[in-house]
């Protein structure tokens, strides 16, 4: 019997991901570029739905493997131990792909990639039923039923419950386990939300509106860049909680606005969308490539007041000082409000990382809040949900003085504060905005 050709693509994308730290979803980019023609569409959802289920139930499958195997996984074989995680994932979350199938395709590829191992995967996932899976969900200690029953790393379960009840905890991880829905946002610079639904409805796109103004979710598009809608520029792709961040500061026309870490752009653009295109906004990062984005995105959508500038909004940049009407922060961050997305993020961070982000995060309220006019706003956001990300760095920045000596609270006031924890519809987020008052 031969190999999968999809399961073969998907075991070497999680190999790289695993030897090589690579991101899931531009290491799985590469592969289905890579092989796109031999591909057809139900290969191409395999290979995703496997890749990305796996990194997303990596610390429940794993737990699950080694209640049947003698052997600690750390000292399996990148080959072996993911090709088992790949069986595992299917017998246990996959109903429509029979468990016989699921073990003699693992069994084949260990053939290929380890083959004295074949026999020791044969045997472990004979062993591996979804019975395995519920038993998690009855383990007595909540902190570590939590993070089996719901692949979260435990520090970040711990974490979470010094903020919120376990009820909310067990929502929270269990939203970030979701598949994400698609949420776009009408660029209304070039089309009225009701041409937009009519072009849906010629096009055969399912949707279904939500409680945000020109958000709405489409349900039956796979490659959403290829749609000549998206190549149009009618629509962005931005998540709703994202887009009340831009609501949130709200710049007017002809205002001059600083995006300090605008990087892709899409809140960039919807500030732009926001001013109707008249003002002048600056957007900042760090990374030039980064950069390229962001002005693509502009190009596309035909907003032509974003000036892209290669700046590190940790270092104070004398010529921008009261020099903005409003300012949008959107910090980098632990991004634990975006795992459904981003599932590598539950393995690539850890407890230590929140001291590190936290001074970066305070470094740069501290230099661009400089920048704001008086009377001027500047909204602060990540999209994670940790407070010491969050309420606990505003308020000791409120609390601590500025280089004049003066305390900032005596210059800046919070105005409005929003958290948005990740559900069904929408990631998580934090917002704030700050007026400068002197």
């Amino acid at each position: 019997m031969g190999i999968d050709f999809a399961r073969n693509i998907a075991l070497n994308c999680l190999y790289k991901i695993d030897e090589e730290n690579g991101y899931s979803n531009i290491v799985l980019d590469e592969y289905l570029n890579k092989y796109r023609e031999k591909l057809n569409k139900k290969d191409i959802n395999l290979i995703s739905e496997i890749v990305y289920g796996t990194i997303t139930w990596k610390l429940t499958i794993d737990s699950i493997l080694q209640k049947y195997s003698k052997i600690k996984l750390k000292k399996m074989s990148c080959w072996v131990l993911n090709i088992l995680r790949i069986g595992a994932y299917q017998i246990i979350f996959l109903d429509k792909v029979p468990k016989s199938a699921a073990v003699n395709e693992s069994v084949n590829l260990t053939k290929k990639y380890a083959f004295k191992s074949a026999s020791f995967v044969n045997a472990i996932l004979r062993k591996i039923e979804k019975v395995d899976y519920e038993e998690l969900k009855n383990i007595q200690n909540e902190k570590e039923r939590i993070s089996k029953a719901y692949s979260m790393p435990q520090w970040l379960v711990e974490e979470l419950l010094k903020e919120y009840s376990i009820q909310i905890v067990e929502k929270i991880c269990k939203y970030s386990n979701e598949k994400p829905k698609i949420t776009i946002r009408i660029n209304t610079l070039k089309i009225t939300k009701k041409n937009f639904l009519e072009e849906l409805e010629k096009n055969n796109i399912e949707y279904e509106t939500t409680n945000l103004e020109n958000f709405i979710h489409i349900k039956n598009v796979k490659n959403i860049g290829e749609l000549e809608l998206f190549k149009q520029g009618l629509f962005t792709v931005q998540d709703m909680g994202a887009g009340k961040i831009s609501l949130m500061l709200m710049p007017n026309k002809n205002d001059i606005v600083l995006d300090a870490c605008s990087a892709p752009g899409g809140k960039t653009t919807h500030l732009a969308e926001l001013m109707e295109n008249e003002g002048k906004i600056i957007a900042c990062d760090i990374h030039p490539h980064r950069i390229k984005l962001v002005q693509e995105n502009a190009d596309r959508l035909g907003i032509h007041i974003i000036n892209t500038e290669l700046k590190d909004a940790t270092n104070f940049i004398k010529e921008y000082e009261e020099k903005f009407d409003k300012i949008l922060l959107d910090v980098p961050c632990l991004g634990i409000g975006v795992i459904k997305r981003k599932p590598d993020i539950k393995w690539q961070r850890n407890k230590e990382d929140i001291e590190e982000i936290t001074k970066i995060q305070y470094e740069i309220l501290n230099k661009c809040s400089k920048y704001l006019k008086i009377k001027g706003e500047l909204v602060y956001s990540t999209c994670s949900i940790l407070k010491s990300e969050n309420e606990s760095l505003i308020n000791k920045w409120l609390e601590s003085k500025n280089d004049k000596e003066i305390q900032n609270k005596e210059n800046y006031k919070l105005v409005d504060e929003k958290k948005i924890l990740p559900d069904e519809n929408t990631d998580g987020f934090f917002i704030c905005k700050i007026k400068r008052i002197s």
